[in-house]
């Protein structure tokens, strides 16, 4: 089920690539009628017009939900001398998890095979990304595993685009996170491996997050791909680090970490999917490294170099040129 509507007839791409609309009023014949809609905007007009809000409002929750898991991000590194990355990565989809239930209190009734495997993977792909960003987070620095993390992205803006001026954004972008990356620390082999696991858990992620929302209203996919992620860590938390657990001052800083890295950023993402296509979401979180970097700083005390402002406004520029185009005509 789509937020515009039931999807009948189109494809699974179609409806991906853009929103499905209900039929506009057709006016009456009378001459006061005519004079109105001679006056008022067309009904091409008006649906452009609905059109581009909409993509203006999920650009919006994208940017909400960049900086929203990035400073999550922090506070949870800061953690890593306290809790292993597994318990933490384990209490912010444990704490999302238990959010997301008590607010959307899901109807599972009902559903078919099709459904449960598309939750399914939505949950694994939660897990993977999640769980690997942190181990890398832990043995690289911050800005440097997202920026690696960023490759799955990446490659989806790249195989998926039509246009060449997309391209040319995503190589601005590329520059962009090469140049982040290229931030003085120490570079381990295990970091960088999974980084790249967690790239490929998002990517993951970004193709599967469409579909989970058209088959599960609201944020019931969301709430239940997290219980399924939570589900799926829980004995490897456990065994890594369960005394933990009886410290109050960790539990409210996970259950904090699992509102800002989880519940906000993906409530965001699963409504701006359903209206974006995938491969502008790509391009647009091309601004991940740049929040990564930001929020480092903040939190962590840790400033940004020359060389990461230069690359701060390669992937800004980027992601604004991708955003301006998302309302062109993609050529057949």
């Amino acid at each position: 089920m789509s937020k515009w509507g039931p999807v009948h007839s189109q494809s699974l791409r179609d409806s991906s690539d853009r929103p499905i609309h209900s039929p506009l009023r057709v006016p009456t014949n009378s001459t006061v009628d005519d004079m109105l809609c001679t006056l008022a905007p067309t009904g091409d007009s008006q649906q452009g017009e609905d059109e581009g809000q909409g993509m203006r409002r999920a650009v919006g929750l994208v940017l909400v939900s960049i900086l929203s898991v990035q400073f999550g991000a922090a506070v949870a590194k800061n953690l890593f001398g306290e809790v292993s990355p597994t318990m933490m990565t384990w209490l912010r989809l444990a704490s999302s998890a238990v959010i997301l239930l008590v607010l959307a209190r899901p109807a599972l009734r009902g559903r078919d095979r099709a459904d449960w495997l598309v939750v399914i993977g939505y949950g694994a792909s939660l897990a993977t990304m999640n769980w690997a960003i942190y181990q890398s987070f832990a043995r690289i620095p911050l800005g440097v595993a997202v920026t690696i993390e960023f490759i799955g992205p990446l490659a989806l803006a790249v195989v998926g685009s039509r246009r060449p001026r997309d391209l040319a954004w995503a190589g601005l972008a590329a520059m962009g996170v090469v140049l982040l990356g290229m931030e003085p620390g120490r570079i381990t082999l295990a970091g960088v491996v999974y980084a790249l696991i967690a790239a490929a858990g998002w990517a993951a992620y970004i193709l599967i997050t469409p579909r989970t929302g058209r088959s599960w209203d609201g944020l019931d996919g969301l709430a239940v791909g997290s219980t399924l992620a939570a589900m799926l860590l829980a004995a490897p938390a456990l065994y890594d680090d369960a005394g933990v657990l009886t410290d109050p001052r960790i539990l409210v800083i996970g259950a904090l970490v699992g509102l800002l890295s989880s519940v906000i950023p993906y409530s965001c993402e699963i409504t701006a999917l359903r209206t974006i296509q995938p491969r502008v979401f790509s391009i647009l979180m091309s601004l991940e490294p740049a929040a990564a970097a930001l929020a480092a700083a903040i939190v962590l005390g840790e400033l940004l170099s020359p060389l990461q402002t230069l690359a701060m406004a390669c992937v800004i520029v980027a992601s604004i040129g991708a955003t301006r185009s998302l309302g062109e005509p993609v050529p057949d």
